[in-house]
């Protein structure tokens, strides 16, 4: 009886000095349940001078590499995607651990069954998590999947995507970041499916200072001019949404009597969040009240992204 030939999984992790949760990552990957494929392990790095390199190669990882000057996010990914061999791409941070053997699995399982080209995963919070991020983790990626999904929201931290997709559109490299958006964005409008699999978990973890948390949100919210170019923010709406995060956080945070330990968190967090947030989006443009409102608000529900491709 011939025996029937698994699809290749190839897990592709961008790297810059990971070294500090690499081996936990690259732990979890291998002891993936691997009945329904084969994996490989492709790291691009991006000039690491700590132990990731090391790291990488004691797992039998296949290493490529970018030019911190050529680096851009897209980029990388497309250098990985190039270079790997699978039918399957799996993205993942360096600083990401799988909460289950199954990660892999479920997160590409919509793939193979042809129901999505492009899926991501639950991110929670563990280790130096700040209380505000808790919460902008539970808003963007709730406990129940979506698959799939109304809108082309999508996190290349935890993500999933065929090679056709990949081959027939490519990630934009001139982006300061939300590459997996921008991505999903076009295969949405073409009129296929992005799917959000709650069950493929990662402990997503920012060891970040507060300035890495503002310009985060900087660079990420210039890319987001190119994908959702109506979007606009006012110095009053960075005040409007400042107050209300913090005043949501400090709410949770009372109920959960975890106030007193992350009142001023909660104050740096936001007001980093936002004045980034507005930094990068520093150009006059028109914005309906309903997607700003939807996209920066702390209160708003599962967020779905959509535009009218008829215009």
């Amino acid at each position: 009886m011939t025996a029937i030939k698994k699809p290749l999984v190839s897990v592709i992790i961008r790297t810059l000095n990971e070294e500090k949760y690499l081996t936990e990552l690259l732990q979890s990957i291998k002891s993936q349940n691997k009945e329904s494929f084969d994996l490989e392990i492709i790291v691009v790095d991006s000039g690491s001078t700590d132990n990731t390199l090391k790291i990488a190669k004691s797992f039998n990882s296949r290493l490529t590499f970018i030019n911190k000057d050529d680096f851009s996010f897209g980029r990388s990914l497309n250098i990985g995607c190039e270079f790997a061999r699978g039918e399957f791409f799996v993205f993942v941070s360096g600083h990401c651990i799988p909460t289950d053997s199954n990660w892999i699995d479920c997160l590409i399982r919509p793939l193979s069954n042809g129901v999505c080209e492009y899926t991501y995963g639950r991110q929670e919070p563990r280790d130096s998590t700040k209380f505000s991020e808790i919460q902008i983790f539970s808003k963007y990626f709730p406990d129940v999947s979506q698959i799939p999904q109304d809108g082309f929201f999508c996190n290349n931290a935890n993500a999933a995507l065929t090679r056709k997709s990949w081959e027939k559109y490519l990630f934009d490299e001139t982006l300061t970041g939300c590459e997996d958006m921008e991505l999903a964005k076009r295969i949405y409008k073409d009129g296929n499916k992005i799917g959000y699999v709650a069950e493929a978990s990662v402990f997503h973890i920012h060891d970040e200072t507060w300035n890495q948390v503002k310009t985060r949100y900087e660079r990420e919210a210039l890319a987001l001019q190119k994908i959702m170019p109506d979007i606009h923010l006012s110095l009053w709406d960075v005040i409007k949404f400042f107050l209300a995060g913090v005043f949501n956080d400090m709410k949770i945070a009372i109920s959960k009597r975890k106030f007193t330990n992350n009142f001023i968190s909660i104050i740096l967090f936001r007001w980093s969040q936002y004045l980034g947030s507005y930094i990068g989006n520093n150009k006059s443009r028109k914005l309906s009240e309903e997607a700003k409102q939807q996209y920066f608000y702390p209160n708003s529900s599962k967020i779905k992204i959509k535009e009218n491709y008829n215009d």
